[in-house]
């Protein structure tokens, strides 16, 4: 720490050298003729540029020195000559010009003897003075909190980290483009709901002074986009973000983005075409494969057609035929058996889906559409015609965890407040009034559906933790 001082110290010194000679070390606007990435792309020699980065090697040869510029694009050699810079410039660049520093350069290209693409610098503009060095034993620190807390140098020191967030970027990009092009319309709804709706899970709860009410993050922006089926809007869809207070682990971090999407006169298997030519199309434009690599090195097919099989079906298939002859006193005992865990006084069918997700959901790497589960599961969804105990829904299940749940909507409103107040335990105070006024207008059968963008983005880019995907995940506050 001390010897980290020294150089904070030596620094400010530097900045302070600086303003006495009148020049600012916080730059102003500096145009760029091209990135790095579009300098590598047209390497002819002498070809005038301008670029700008951080500094992040030197190598002092005396009366020149080589050093590394990098920006978002890329890094590059640039070469600094006392000869061709003034003596008081070349020496300002040695002895006030640190690693980590943000500079603007302009000089001309050349192929070092090595081949080696470089910058011959004819001037140079500080642009931002670094006060705290780089890390050198960035590369070795393997506490990924440590890394997280400090994003920024994250991104800059790890080219890895920096890819999965460019293509974040784009995979979010062609979700767009694939919806607007079948006719879809983004929306916005509220973020703040005087009623948590739309999700079974313990919300955020903030107040508002002027109205003197509580309210809650959402949770979910579902009954908010059903409401735009019943004002007429036929397909919609929000990229959203969604707040719940529960816990954080691998596959969960209480802010997150999800991508919700509603289709008038549609229903579940609707959605089922529409998910799977969504990742399709994902997985081509923007990686050019469909074989996905896994942080384990084990991959993902997402090849179509995608499997299809009952809730009932995946559970005799992989716990036994007999699973649903038992009583409801033997399942709870084999499910123990299995180490899984649920409530003393859990119902019967919380036992079998604690079952499914323990020990089938994380073997399901492959794409596979879950269909058909109890009704007591989704309040939301509507009842299957020819068994009125499942319901018309899908979970589908990739890289072993829940990807998009969809279902064909409950348009019904007196089934759907005959759910509603079953779920909230028969308190009527809990119910969105509001929602179930507008379902009395009428609102179209329709198929929807919600992606978890962050377990998406983790899928594709093969991350191993939902971390390792948001830019700047929830932490425990330092001691």
């Amino acid at each position: 720490m001390e010897q980290m001082n020294d150089l904070v110290k030596a620094r400010l010194e530097k900045r302070a050298k600086l303003l006495e000679l009148g020049i600012d070390p916080y730059g102003s606007r500096f145009d760029l003729s091209e990135t790095i990435a579009a300098v590598r792309a047209n390497p002819m020699p002498e070809r005038d540029v301008r670029i700008a980065g951080r500094l992040m090697s030197h190598r002092d040869m005396g009366k020149s020195l080589f050093a590394d510029v990098k920006d978002s694009s890329g890094r590059i050699q640039i070469y600094v000559q006392k000869k061709v810079l003034t003596d008081e410039q070349f020496d300002r660049f040695k002895h006030f010009i640190d690693l980590g520093d943000i500079v603007g350069i302009t000089g001309k290209l050349f192929l070092t003897h090595a081949g080696e693409l470089t910058v011959r610098v004819e001037t140079f503009t500080l642009l931002s003075k670094a006060i705290q060095p780089l890390p050198k034993e960035w590369y070795g620190i393997k506490d990924t909190e440590t890394r997280i807390r400090q994003r920024y140098l994250d991104l800059n020191l790890n080219d890895k980290v920096r890819e999965t967030f460019f293509l974040r970027s784009r995979i979010v990009s062609e979700v767009r483009k694939f919806l607007d092009g079948r006719g879809f319309l983004e929306v916005e709804t509220p973020m703040m709901q005087p009623i948590a709706g739309g999700a079974a899970a313990k919300p955020f709860i903030t107040h508002h002074e002027a109205l003197g009410v509580d309210l809650f993050l959402r949770v979910a922006p579902e009954l908010y986009l059903k409401r735009l089926l019943v004002g007429g809007f036929e397909k919609v869809y929000e990229l959203n973000r969604n707040f719940r207070n529960e816990g954080i682990s691998r596959r969960h971090n209480p802010e997150f983005t999800m991508l919700e999407v509603y289709q008038a006169y549609g229903d579940y298997e609707t959605m089922m075409e529409l998910v799977q030519g969504l990742v399709v199309t994902i997985a081509e434009n923007v990686f050019d494969t469909l074989i996905i690599k896994r942080y384990d090195d084990k991959e993902i097919d997402l090849t179509p057609p995608w499997r299809r099989v009952t809730y009932q079906e995946i559970i005799e298939e992989r716990v036994g035929k007999d699973w649903f002859t038992l009583t409801p006193e033997a399942r709870k005992v084999a499910a123990k058996a299995m180490n899984v865990e649920f409530p003393d006084n859990a119902p019967d069918y919380e036992v079998t889906n604690a079952v499914f997700e323990k020990t089938i959901e994380p073997t399901l790497i492959n794409p596979t559409f879950v269909t058909h589960l109890p009704a007591e599961l989704v309040v939301l969804a509507k009842a299957n015609r020819q068994n009125p105990s499942v319901v018309d829904v899908f979970e589908l299940i990739v890289n072993g965890q829940e990807l998009a749940p969809a279902y064909s909507e409950l348009n019904d409103p007196v089934v759907q407040r005959a759910r509603l107040l079953e779920q909230a335990a028969g308190h009527a105070e809990k119910l969105d009034e509001d929602f179930l006024t507008a379902l009395e207008h009428g609102m179209p059968p329709a198929g929807g559906m919600g992606i978890g963008v962050d377990r998406l983005v983790m899928m594709l880019t093969g991350a191993e933790s939902i971390r390792d995907v948001i830019l700047f995940p929830q932490l425990r506050p330092q001691v």
